[in-house]
């Protein structure tokens, strides 16, 4: 069974609120129904962070949060050039 640290695991449930369940377990390659199940103990913590793990990030776990701030920060941008581009066509 694959440990995850704390840090990540709060970064993973920020993420599923953000964008969803499914999604957040596809981009991370975490179990949907381990994802599940952290968002049930933070709800039965009233949202107090996990406190199972302290170990710090892995370099994989490093890379994936740094490749998916990478990937919101495009997906901004291509937002903004939508919007644009967009409102161009209606004038």
């Amino acid at each position: 069974m694959k440990q995850y640290s704390t840090d990540f695991k709060e970064q993973a449930l920020k993420l599923s609120d953000e964008i969803g369940l499914k999604k957040a377990s596809e981009q991370l390659g975490v179990n949907y129904g381990t994802l599940s199940g952290w968002r049930k103990i933070r709800k039965k913590k009233n949202g107090e962070n996990l406190v199972q793990d302290t170990s710090p990030l892995t370099e994989r776990e490093k890379q994936l949060l740094k490749e998916n701030q990478e990937l919101k920060e495009a997906n901004e941008i291509l937002k903004d050039a939508l919007g644009f581009f967009a409102k161009d066509r209606k004038k």
